[in-house]
């Protein structure tokens, strides 16, 4: 298990090199064969633990900011804040490193985050006909292999995290909907929505939630993945956090955030992603948080820069939250539109995903 050196929260020795003859997908178990795209899986699938030995959760208690069952969180703690169903919530890493699934049923979503790729990324799980999703035991490129908990005698099918979407059985071929959401440090996000709701530390399981379990593992400089990669891309430190945006054409665009710390505490940054189409991405320093943008709203594109402290547009001089909302001025409680394919990562992870992805710099 764990020692001072780093570890993992499952023994090292059980882990064993697997192909996808492992898993009953596609057939029902009955070894027929691949198809297309399980093919595609086929040679990076290994196996790090057992089917379901990571427990996903379904609908955990929420209890409000300064509950005593919020006690195991602290304000630099990471989280994933989202809006459901007109009430803000916020799942933080600490349950995700132990259950790494969260499933929402009342608005058909998944929460989920890999500790080893530093993936945060929400789904709607329409695709998959809205089943809960479990950890299937297996990994692709480092990266958490989800399944579908189908009803009874329907075979399950496999949904790698970041390829967003079905492999292997019925849901072959289907891209789950991501649904946008912010990565923030704890204390940030509640002073954006001080009536948040967080995931209670009382989950059903005997988990220390204050503990990290992987040790030294997020280390930005630490190259140190649980399967070896077959390469890395050496622009950027392996385990740094970055902004990404995936491209259609399998490529990318990513703002690292050491660069985006090289800014300032607050940065507003204009490109184009996917098809040239414009985007911005909000930083906040203080908070460790970027989100990208298409930046209209009003019926007008609009400008951003940071002026006094706060983000605003130059077009009409409203400010800005983080989160993409009008604060003040004539565009005062408008909203930009989320990117919802943007999500956060490892670096090693998105540029493995995305091939030689676009690199933003200062």
């Amino acid at each position: 298990m764990l020692n001072n050196s780093g570890g993992f929260p499952f023994p090292l020795s059980s882990l064993i090199l697997a192909t996808l003859s492992v898993w009953a997908c596609g057939d029902g178990g009955t070894g027929s064969e691949f198809t297309a795209l399980c093919q595609e899986l086929q040679a990076g699938l290994i196996s790090g633990a057992v089917k379901d030995g990571i427990p996903a959760l379904t609908d955990p208690t929420l209890v409000a900011v300064g509950d005593d069952k919020a006690d195991y969180l602290l304000g630099t703690d990471r989280v994933i804040g989202l809006e459901v169903a007109g009430e803000y919530i916020a799942i933080p890493h600490n349950i995700l490193w132990w259950h790494e699934i969260v499933n929402l049923n009342d608005v058909g979503l998944a929460v989920t985050y890999c500790p080893l790729t530093g993936s945060s990324m929400v789904f709607d799980r329409g695709a998959a006909e809205g089943a809960e999703f479990g950890t299937s035991g297996l990994l692709f490129n480092n990266n958490l292999v989800m399944y579908d908990r189908s009803a009874d005698g329907v075979v399950e099918s496999l949904w790698p995290q970041m390829l967003a979407g079905g492999r292997c059985g019925p849901g072959e071929g289907r891209d789950l909907e991501m649904v946008p959401a912010l990565e923030i440090e704890w204390e940030d996000w509640v002073a954006l929505h001080p009536d948040t709701r967080v995931v209670s530390r009382d989950t059903g399981f005997p988990r220390i939630y204050t503990r990290y379990p992987y040790g030294d593992y997020e280390i930005e400089s630490n190259t140190l993945t649980l399967f070896p990669q077959e390469s890395l891309d050496r622009r950027r430190p392996p385990k740094e956090r970055v902004l990404g945006i995936p491209f259609e054409d399998g490529g990318g665009l990513a703002f690292p955030f050491g660069a985006l710390r090289d800014v300032g505490d607050l940065a507003a940054i204009h490109e184009t992603g996917d098809g040239q189409e414009p985007i911005v991405v909000f930083w906040d320093s203080g908070a460790s948080a970027a989100m990208a943008y298409r930046p209209s709203a009003g019926g007008q594109v609009l400008t951003f820069e940071v002026r006094g402290g706060a983000f605003v547009d130059v077009e009409t001089g409203s400010e800005w939250s983080l989160e993409g909302r009008a604060l003040s001025g004539p565009l005062v409680g408008q909203r930009l539109e989320m990117i919802s394919e943007a999500y956060v990562s490892f670096w090693f992870a998105f540029s493995t995903f995305f091939e030689n992805p676009e690199l933003w710099l200062p």
